[in-house]
């Protein structure tokens, strides 16, 4: 056989053999062959099922009991909250009393005083709750909820920070406060039946070091 003849021959068993195996590509599948079976993705399996949170952000193993009505409330008429006097409800709460002392209303930042109250609905009951926030003459404020449950006002919640700022998202409240060493901490709260609990907490850092606000 001559050189040349053999090297046609080579061309034709060349070609014979990948359309045998359907001209697959290297290192890919032929035509024909089945796909491996997709691997599952690992799941999250606590160890102390327990100890895990529940919906809300409240731990199992550390819950608080439900808060009890305000006994120097005054009473809520037909309109609720938004009937009353905001000042004179956080004044009958003993935790956001020390909070308030003779300061009277503000409009504005600059000095101490109680900021004009809020209504937002984040129980989703329809009916507005009351947000009251006080700024005191160390540079700290202080914010807190208050809701009718059963006829009676309760606090749902208390949170104190520096540079405190807040927004509310659908029924969460967002609150924004500035640490000593530059940072933002930023706090989602959500209502859990009983009180607003933290469902995200997190802390943005600025690039040059300084107050985020």
């Amino acid at each position: 056989m001559t050189p040349s003849s053999r090297r046609l021959l080579a061309a034709v068993l060349c070609a014979c053999a990948l359309a045998a195996g359907g001209c697959a590509a290297h290192g890919g599948l032929g035509k024909g062959t089945p796909a491996p079976p997709v691997s599952s993705q690992p799941r999250p399996e606590p160890l102390w099922p327990a100890w895990t949170q529940a919906p809300g952000g409240s731990a199992v193993g550390r819950r608080e009991p439900a808060p009890k009505p305000l006994k120097n409330a005054p009473e809520p008429g037909p309109k609720g909250l938004a009937g009353l006097n905001p000042t004179d409800v956080a004044r009958s709460d003993p935790r956001m009393k020390p909070y308030l002392g003779k300061e009277t209303g503000i409009r504005a930042p600059g000095r101490a005083g109680i900021r004009p109250a809020v209504y937002r609905d984040l129980t989703g009951d329809g009916q507005p709750d009351l947000i009251v926030a006080a700024d005191v003459p160390t540079g700290r404020s202080a914010l807190s909820v208050y809701a009718v449950v059963n006829g009676k006002i309760v606090s749902i919640l208390l949170t104190i920070g520096r540079q405190l700022t807040a927004e509310t998202i659908g029924t969460d409240l967002l609150v924004h406060i500035a640490a000593d060493d530059g940072s933002e901490q930023a706090v989602r709260y959500h209502w859990d039946g009983e009180r607003m609990t933290v469902v995200n907490d997190e802390r943005r850092f600025r690039k040059d070091g300084g107050n985020t606000r």
